[in-house]
């Protein structure tokens, strides 16, 4: 049958869907072995993996065939059979499997990094080609990979060509009318797909590696690409609204705060009193790129001494031990901290439309006369970083402002840690020259691929992988704080260190809730005292811990809370990926999924250990008020500064 049907004019299709399906199994079983340690091998499983996969693949291959499919619905008899059409053939079946073997190729060093399918990150690296492609090319050997990659692509061209294989395809006569039939029943084939296939059907297993497994590569980024936002009421278990935010309130309700609007529930507007005298200290919020917890001694690193200045600089500071970031990207951390609420489904709400102006940290020290600036040693525009925080009270600074003679070293990303530090104190010094108290809030650069870094500084050689880059970050890190004890201001400045998010968060659950933990800490020997908290907390609960360290009093919608005020029964954490939602509480994970689907894991903050059990009502009731009540009030706009 596959004989008679290479034999058609549509047989070119049917041999480029084999070799398709065919380099979709080598990289798919590639991509098992990468990670066999972690995929649940059982030979049931397995074959769930490969059939699931090959219906993905054929899914996949739907969308790619169209345009293929149309030239050979109105290619004429005359045209099709020429000599010229011969040679054209060949060259789209060379370009075509050169396409193929690359997204193969790509995958690879995607599940290398990222440990799963292509998702809204490789969305956001189609956008931000710049960035993306200087860094892989100072990470990978690019020339050498395209060489293989076109090597390989004639292999199979010359088995095409010499065992004849389009040859009959190529000199098939047909009727416009046949064309028409075979045509528009190949075109039904995607068209049923974008209206029925959903991407959960491959999300069925436990193992979130054998999830990912079984899809295809091309289809998660189409997926990607068209689920860039998730309506949380759509796909989420959800709760009667009003009964939603009367929850709400008791759970964000602390002794020293009062609601100002009790006849509309949705109004989460509430006054936080937190002294009689405010104080004006200046702010250095570094956050630090990809700073897992693990890293550090205080999570017992297993990393060698790759943080000596941070494991020191935590015995003099205010450290807490139990701090979870909210998501696995950047924006993610920056919106946590930014605005005080938990992660929406989909993309950051740093990178959404009506961005501008929202209730805010930064607004509200704006609104005290301090001067703000967000400072990033890279182009500030990738994920929207710029826009952002610029149509939210601060200034830009980003390595646009940088100058030449300021630079010593720089990669795709941007400049080293040292220059950005230098750049930092650089402007606090403009501030304090001014008269103003200061809120900077820095975005470093370093710990990430291509872990590229001065040499010399440490004794890691540089681009040798993440543990040099950790290392030289610390470094900085310690020499930034060295030299900013040495000015007029360091004596009324707080210095907050937070990492964005993880370094990674691939493992066999849903969510690995150990690899979310990471450090904050907050130092001036000169202000706070020493003191370390293990209160279970995340990255929305940074602005109100600050803002209670000031003494301030304000008018607040943040969802979080002051950490070194929680009660026992208060303590929480939210931890997300783009989709699955989960909420840690009384050693329990709770994650919701798209589907209304809610799971339930048991959890070993000691040892990471998760057990799947039964759901406690109370805790998903929770779970579910925070993330429906903070989706509500994103989508109606009603965390906005105006609206305060």
């Amino acid at each position: 049958m596959i004989i008679k049907g290479l034999k058609t004019r549509f047989g070119g299709i049917l041999l480029l869907f084999i070799i398709f399906v065919i380099i979709s199994f080598i990289s798919r079983t590639v991509l098992l072995g990468m990670s066999v340690s972690e995929v649940n091998t059982g030979i049931f499983s397995l074959l769930r993996v490969y059939i699931i996969g090959l219906f993905f693949d054929t899914v996949a291959f739907s969308y790619f065939m169209i345009p293929f499919v149309i030239f050979l619905m109105f290619a004429s008899d005359r045209f099709f059979n020429s000599v010229f059409h011969k040679w054209f053939a060949y060259i789209t079946y060379f370009i075509a499997c050169a396409i193929i073997l690359f997204n193969g190729a790509s995958e690879y060093f995607f599940w290398e990094e990222f440990g799963v399918r292509y998702n809204f990150i490789a969305v956001d690296y189609l956008v931000y080609t710049t960035e993306v492609l200087t860094n892989i090319w100072e990470s990978y050997p690019i020339p050498l990979l395209i060489s293989a990659i076109l090597l390989v692509d004639l292999g199979v061209i010359y088995l095409i060509f010499r065992n004849k294989l389009l040859v009959n395809s190529l000199q098939s006569k047909s009727t416009f009318r046949s064309r028409m039939i075979t045509g528009t029943a190949l075109l039904v084939l995607p068209i049923l797909s974008f209206l029925i296939v959903n991407f959960s059907w491959a999300e069925k297993a436990q193992n979130r590696y054998n999830n990912e497994l079984s899809k295809n590569g091309v289809y998660s980024l189409f997926a990607a690409f068209l689920n860039n936002e998730l309506d949380y009421q759509t796909f989420y278990i959800t709760h009667n609204n009003d009964q939603n935010f009367k929850r709400l309130r008791n759970l964000i309700k602390t002794d020293n705060s009062e609601f100002k609007n009790n006849n509309d529930l949705t109004d989460i507007s509430h006054l936080v009193t937190n002294g009689a005298e405010e104080k004006r200290y200046n702010v250095l919020f570094v956050t630090v790129e990809s700073l897992s917890g693990e890293f550090m001694e205080y999570l017992g690193s297993k990393k060698g001494k790759i943080t000596p200045n941070l494991d020191t600089l935590v015995n003099n500071s205010l450290f807490f031990t139990n701090f979870y970031a909210v998501g696995t990207r950047t924006i993610w951390g920056l919106e946590a901290a930014a605005l005080s609420a938990p992660p929406k489904p989909g993309q950051s709400v740093i990178k959404r439309p009506n961005s501008e102006n929202m209730f805010s940290m930064g607004q509200l020290f704006k609104a005290r006369g301090y001067d703000l600036k967000f400072i990033y040693g890279g182009n500030g525009y990738f994920d929207n970083m710029n826009y952002f925080f610029e149509n939210n009270g601060y200034n830009i600074v980003d390595n646009s402002e940088i100058a030449d003679n300021e630079v010593t070293f720089s990669n795709a990303w941007g400049v080293c840690d040292q220059d950005l530090f230098n750049k930092v104190l650089h402007e606090s010094d403009i501030s304090y020259a001014a008269g103003k108290p200061f809120l900077n809030l820095i975005m470093t650069t370093s710990n990430h691929r291509p872990f590229t870094y001065p040499e010399g500084v440490i004794d890691i050689p540089s681009g040798t992988g993440r543990e040099g880059a950790v290392k030289y970050c610390d470094y900085a890190i310690g020499e930034f704080i060295r030299k900013a004890s040495t000015k007029p201001w360091f004596s009324n400045t707080l210095i907050v260190i937070m990492a964005d998010h993880c370094a990674g968060s691939a493992g066999q659950t849903e969510l690995p809730f150990m690899q979310y933990q990471i450090p904050l800490i907050i130092y001036n020997p000169a202000i706070l005292s020493p003191q370390r908290s293990d209160k279970l907390s995340s990255q929305i609960d940074v602005a109100p811990t600050l803002l209670a360290l000031l003494n301030w009093n304000y008018e607040s919608k943040f969802f979080g809370k002051d950490i070194l005020k929680m009660k026992p029964e208060d303590e929480r954490a939210f931890i997300a990926n783009y989709q699955k939602l989960g909420y840690i509480k009384n050693d329990r994970l709770t994650i919701l999924s798209p589907h209304q689907k809610v799971t339930s894991y048991k959890i070993n903050r000691n040892t990471g250990a998760m057990k799947r059990e039964a759901i406690d009502e109370e805790v998903v009731n929770e779970a579910v008020t925070y993330y429906q009540s903070a989706s509500f009030v994103q989508k109606n706009r009603l965390n906005k500064w105006d609206n305060k």
